[in-house]
């Protein structure tokens, strides 16, 4: 590390000690020799994934009633038919910083990152928010901040049951007909991550349901890229669209020949 041009300080603060500037040909051989360590991190995270779809799973006994726009809801009808089950407990109530006009500025972040729910729908996988603001406020706060995620309001205890009374988390669960089931829950920093389609995908018990995976047998899984879709354009159950098969067939093929030849 070298420090910056400005020599001691500027505008009154500390200089900043900056990593120094090299050739294009020495930076790309940073870069290859730290990707070496982001590939094996990308490896252990999906180990890590591969090792939570194996948690044992615990049976949710107790029937929860949350209020919804339409009215009183259960806890199984938020999977709206689906088999996954995402929920992230957002702030937004009395006493919290902001209210009533704003959420707690952290959750608000979150819902901020979320990707559009089209593609969790598209693996069998529903994602709401909850909170303990009645529907009214609920709505208000959606159309101010342009929030689309399904958010329902907690009216017993699930929040302390799913340790989300005091604090922020996301738990997952599986539906298998009427049996509910918690598969996993995460959070203080963990929740960082949440948001991308592929970071929710990875903590649900089915994972990305793509045939790269390690998971166990009979899990659902198809192959990579072709379920993919513009978030307006989903059918289900609908067959791959055969030019997208051919586009991803294609660069599969080439990512694959570019990281073989890359191989020392």
């Amino acid at each position: 590390m070298t420090t910056s041009a400005e020599n001691g300080q500027k505008d009154g603060r500390p200089a900043m000690h900056t990593p120094v500037a090299v050739s294009p040909e020495a930076w790309e051989t940073a870069r290859k020799q730290l990707l070496v360590k982001e590939k094996a991190q990308t490896r252990a995270r999906d180990a890590l994934a591969a090792e939570r779809r194996r948690m044992p799973w615990m049976a949710v006994e107790k029937a929860y009633a949350f209020e919804g726009p339409a009215g009183k809801v259960s806890l199984l009808d938020l999977f709206e038919g689906r088999r996954q089950l995402i929920i992230y407990r957002a702030f937004f109530e009395p006493d919290v910083f902001g209210w009533p006009d704003y959420a707690c500025r952290g959750c608000s972040m979150v819902a901020d990152q979320v990707a559009h729910v089209a593609h969790l729908n598209a693996r069998d996988t529903t994602l709401v928010f909850a909170s303990r603001a009645p529907q009214a406020d609920i709505a208000r706060l959606k159309a101010r901040m342009g929030w689309q995620m399904p958010w329902f309001t907690i009216t017993d205890s699930f929040d302390a049951d799913f340790g989300v009374d005091e604090w922020h988390g996301t738990n997952v669960f599986y539906r298998d007909g009427d049996r509910v089931f918690r598969t996993y829950f995460i959070n203080n920093r963990g929740d960082e991550q949440m948001g991308g389609t592929w970071n929710y995908l990875d903590i649900t018990p089915l994972g990305r349901q793509e045939v790269w995976e390690d998971s166990p047998a009979g899990y659902p899984q198809t192959p990579t890229y072709k379920w993919w879709n513009w978030h307006d354009s989903y059918v289900a159950d609908a067959p791959p669209d055969k030019t997208w098969v051919e586009v991803s067939d294609a660069g599969e093929a080439a990512f694959r020949n570019q990281s073989d030849n890359t191989k020392p």
